[in-house]
């Protein structure tokens, strides 16, 4: 059977059109045209794996199948040869002409080739990351499935999150008893700490510092003229002169800790390409930059590295307001904070804060937030739609990552920045440079600084809770944590719980999870540090950090289970290898007889770069990892490269600090010593010579 040119165009509308309208922002309605403003009309591939839905209006929905979005491409590639082919053929012609009827076995695979089908991928997911729970438009099935989900949920997650509550209160009363019982015998329960005696000094400082603010505003106030002998230190002080001060109210507020240090930060808006909104802070001088109106930092595009991201003609405000005046400029850092916190976790530490540092070093410093953070904000979706939530560690990746690394680059006007990222961070950042991933994102970084790099699982991943989520089966995870936020009452707390109180509880709690304590860290300023956590993530990202068949079951964010394995066998060969001297100078029949066809095969893909994470677009790495870090394990990932796993990663700097947990990288007293300086250091030495000689020389280097 065939069909005429006309019923054939009719049923590629017909099949288009019942495509669109499934994977549509919202339901059409009779009254409206087949393709509304929020029907989706195409599928764009971020990657091989993560398609994104175009809506007619120009917006993006997130959370699309493979073979959905495949599907609606072939359909749209279909009815636009049909239409161009009606129109490129003659009357008589087409009256003649006879197109094949289209078999419905063929629907899922590949088409006609053209524009939209060529960026169509294979069905295939990676096993790392399997595919995410779909949902359609807003209808009353969804609506009532969402609603048993969120009632389910509530329940099951509050009787979780009231389990790890009283576990962090039964393992801190032994702790108590003893502080309580050390001072009945006057002792001072704290006398141990390493740094008790810096600690001590600061807080006369600070107390000082405090008094001496508020005796400041009582004379402003009154309109009298400062002069009591403090002249000599407010001129010591005059380039980073605070303009907060006083007793610290402990708020969320990144700009209000900047301020207390002689600094100011502004609020930026970015949109990714999948449509979500995401703050970005720009950290800065005030006596050299003149802040930027608000229109000029609104969100714009979802398109990342447009001809203007390199300066070539967009906005050019921050250039110019920053070195009208100035021969030399910034080069741009952008920080990128870890797991279930947000950017003021490079602030909260005063001078200490490694924003801060390298701020006032000589580095123009932004801080990116993943999406949904504190305020979820979706250009279409609003947060009851599941839809939101439907991401993971990859679509951070690849679509928050180069989003923000895109509007530091056109709001500054160079071709590359450093990137610093802690903990999840460096997780995305490892995904996104991966080859499979997101490889051409390296070109436009000079030096990825990795802290507490979390390539590889650490023996916490094996505590009960921990291992509560990963055997029980995505369904009942669902069930549990819901299909939106993750646990939404810890925001609640958040919200309503006095500062004071909201932060001992809060590092009551996340020390009970993740085995970490303060005792490098300055006690004074602890519940100023849990201001800034935790922030919205969605119940499916910590699906794939502790579900099964994810994170936690590989326990490597790139290597499958089986592929660890097989590279501990190697790891383990080599070093025979090397502890046997006639073994390392054997000939190639010899070794092979002694390791087996098998491993030497595997050896010399592996030389080759075949089984590498990453290709020659990679950028340097430098990394810090934490001693005594049991959260991940930075030192397996260290091995990796120092066994030449990775021919295209040029390990600039490395350093294991013995004693350093996980959180202490950015916040122990000596961080800045120990980790902030050699992050001035490498970036300054990674960056394009170009760069070098046009900028501020950092202050130390």
């Amino acid at each position: 059977m065939s069909l005429s040119t006309g019923d054939r165009k009719a049923r590629a509308a017909i099949e288009y059109a019942h495509q669109a309208e499934r994977l549509s922002f919202k339901p059409r309605h009779k009254s409206q045209s087949p393709l509304g403003r929020d029907t989706a009309v195409q599928a764009n591939f971020i990657t091989p794996q993560d398609p994104v839905l175009v809506t007619a209006s120009g917006g993006r929905l997130p959370a699309v199948s493979l073979v959905e979005a495949e599907k609606l491409n072939i359909l749209k590639n279909r009815l636009e040869e049909v239409e161009s082919f009606q129109n490129s053929t003659s009357e008589t012609e087409r009256e003649r002409s006879v197109i094949p009827a289209h078999d419905e076995k063929d629907e899922g695979q590949h088409g006609p080739s053209g524009t939209l089908q060529d960026s169509s991928p294979s069905t295939r997911t990676h096993p790392l990351f399997p595919p995410l729970p779909l949902y359609g438009p807003p209808g009353l099935f969804l609506h009532i499935q969402c609603m048993i989900f969120r009632i389910s949920s509530f329940f099951l997650s509050l009787a979780f999150l009231g389990v790890i509550v009283l576990g962090a209160i039964f393992t801190s009363a032994p702790l108590i008893i003893k502080d309580i019982s050390l001072r009945l015998i006057w002792k001072d329960p704290n006398a141990w700490r390493p740094f008790y005696q810096e600690e001590l000094r600061r807080r006369r400082e600070r107390r000082e510092a405090a008094k001496a603010w508020d005796r400041r505003l009582r004379r402003k106030s009154s309109r009298e003229r400062f002069s009591d002998g403090n002249e000599e230190e407010l001129d010591q002080k005059a380039e980073f002169e605070p303009t907060e001060g006083g007793t610290d109210p402990i708020v969320c507020d990144i700009a209000y800790y900047a301020r207390r240090v002689g600094l100011d930060a502004e609020e930026y808006k970015v949109q990714t390409e999948d449509g979500f909104i995401i703050v970005l802070w720009h950290v800065f001088n005030p006596m050299e930059h003149t802040p930027a109106p608000s229109n000029h930092r609104g969100h714009r595009g979802p398109e990342p590295f447009t001809e203007d991201s390199n300066g070539a003609s967009g906005s050019q405000f921050q250039y110019e307001s920053m070195h009208q005046t100035k021969s030399k400029r910034k080069y741009p850092v952008l920080l990128m904070h870890g797991l279930l916190q947000s950017a003021g976790a490079y602030c909260a530490t005063d001078d200490d804060s490694l924003a801060f540092f390298l701020c006032k070093s000589g580095y123009d410093v932004w801080l990116g937030n993943n999406r949904c953070g504190f305020v979820p904000e979706h250009t279409l979706l609003k947060y009851s739609d599941p839809r939101m939530w439907a991401w993971n560690i990859r679509q951070m990746g690849v679509m928050d990552l180069p989003a923000l690394i895109s509007r530091v680059l056109l709001e500054t006007g160079f071709e590359k920045l450093g990137l610093v990222c802690h903990s999840q961070a460096t997780a995305e950042a490892f995904v996104a440079l991966a080859k499979e991933q997101r490889p051409d994102l390296g070109p436009r970084i000079s030096v990825f600084c990795a802290l507490a790099p979390a390539a590889y699982a650490g023996p916490l991943i094996g505590k009960a809770y921990f291992k509560f989520m990963r055997v029980i089966s995505p369904a009942v995870f669902r069930m549990t944590f819901g299909i939106h936020a993750f646990i939404p009452f810890m925001m609640t707390m958040h919200t309503y719980l006095p500062g004071r109180i909201y932060g001992a509880l809060g590092y009551r709690v996340f020390s009970f999870l993740f085995n970490w304590s303060d005792a490098r860290w300055e006690r004074d300023l602890r519940d100023r540090l849990f201001q800034f956590a935790p922030v919205y993530v969605s119940a499916e990202s910590m699906r794939w950090w502790l579900g099964t068949d994810c994170f936690a079951h590989h326990k490597c964010i790139l290597a499958t289970r089986e592929e660890k394995k097989l590279e501990d066998r190697e790891y383990e060969a080599e070093d025979e290898e090397d502890d046997d001297e006639d073994v390392r100078h054997a000939s190639t029949d010899q070794l092979t007889h002694h390791l087996g066809c098998e491993k030497l095969g595997v050896a010399s893909s592996r030389k080759s770069g075949v089984k590498a994470w990453y290709d020659e677009r990679v950028p340097p790495f430098a990394l810090w990892v934490a001693g005594s870090d049991d959260l991940v394990d930075g030192r397996r990932l260290l091995r990796r490269f120092e066994h030449g796993r990775e021919p295209h990663v040029n390990v600039v700097h490395s350093r294991v600090i013995e004693g350093y947990e996980h959180l202490d990288v950015l916040w122990a007293m000596d961080s800045v010593e120990k980790v902030g300086k050699e992050v001035r250091d490498v970036i300054w030495k990674t960056m394009p010579e170009k760069d070098r000689g046009r900028c501020v020389i950092p202050r130390g280097v």
